[in-house]
């Protein structure tokens, strides 16, 4: 039983079928299904259960999938621990991202000044959904990620980094482009353009509107915030995302941005895990400058209150 054949077990396992598998650990569908052959063999116990279009685990399968893990985990810990001793700069770093935003524009900076303090450590980076990237921190395949939160998974441990606030943003040249905020029915009414089913920025959505009592029209289900942003500011819809992922766009005029009327709809970015997993020198820097990166941003919230009007002085008397 070998490390290579136990990634490739994990791998199906987890996403369903042998040809995304063999994606993930960057090998070639004949060549998954040969490791997971000899694994069978060396076993004596049939792992998989063969289908059309996916597989399942038999009972042996289920069996060996928490224990492959653990060892991987084991296995990845062990490796970075001997770098360790090689000194701090030739550690490994392996980041995951959810969010297009922090991988565009806060990662490129974060690691830069990792790089700076570990000048000879392996970096590596990841995309993927908040679900995708929590299962690879189990299988031991990255080593932390930026995630939406909540993460409801066990042996996941989560920071959170920063809160923003879900807004409507449409183009400018909408009919109700003046207005600074818009009701859940109103934008029922819309063409929306949202992010797919299964993120937790979805979900935030979708609760929000069913709490309304409202049906939405939903016209487009993309995956990245940036597609979203593009396809509003070319009028083909409204959408629903978060604030600071549009801030620039709002201030430069090519989307406009309208409050939710009695929305709280919070939106948290947060770092994840393994849960007393090793933490290498080169990701404790890594959290670090993270947490020093977020604590300095400000963010703009809804108004609460209306302004109070200012007192009238009295005309002088005649």
């Amino acid at each position: 039983m070998e490390i290579r054949q136990l990634r490739a077990f994990v791998a199906i396992a987890e996403l369903g079928t042998f040809t995304a598998g063999a994606q993930r650990v960057h090998v070639t569908q004949a060549a998954i299904s040969m490791q997971i052959r000899q694994l069978e063999t060396d076993l004596g116990a049939r792992l998989f259960i063969r289908a059309p279009r996916h597989v399942m685990l038999t009972e042996a399968g289920e069996q060996l999938l928490q224990r492959a893990r653990q060892i991987l985990r084991d296995h990845d810990a062990a490796v970075d621990e001997i770098a360790e001793l090689a000194g701090a700069e030739r550690g490994r770093l392996r980041v995951g991202s959810a969010s297009a935003m922090v991988t565009t524009d806060v990662l490129p900076r974060l690691l830069r000044e990792v790089r700076k303090q570990h000048v000879r450590s392996e970096i590596t980076v990841a995309s993927g959904t908040s679900e995708t990237l929590v299962q690879q921190i189990l299988a031991g395949e990255i080593d932390l990620a930026f995630v939406s939160l909540p993460v409801e998974a066990r042996g996941i441990n989560t920071e959170r980094l920063s809160q923003d606030q879900l807004v409507a943003i449409a183009s400018p040249r909408h009919r109700l482009a003046k207005q600074r905020t818009i009701s859940a029915y109103t934008l029922a009414g819309e063409k929306l353009i949202l992010g797919e089913r299964g993120g937790n920025t979805r979900r935030l959505i979708d609760q929000f509107f069913a709490q309304a009592g409202v049906n939405l029209q939903v016209s487009m289900e993309l995956s990245r915030q940036a597609a979203i942003r593009r396809m509003v500011e070319e009028d083909m819809g409204v959408g629903i995302v978060p604030l600071q992922s549009v801030a620039e766009e709002v201030k430069k005029g090519r989307l406009v941005r309208w409050w939710i009327e009695g929305a709280e709809i919070n939106w948290e970015l947060g770092i994840a895990r393994l849960t007393g997993g090793y933490e290498s020198p080169t990701m404790l820097t890594f959290i670090k400058l993270s947490r020093q990166f977020f604590t300095g941003q400000t963010v703009e919230r809804s108004p609460t209150k209306k302004p109070k009007p200012k007192p009238r002085k009295p005309h002088p008397k005649k």
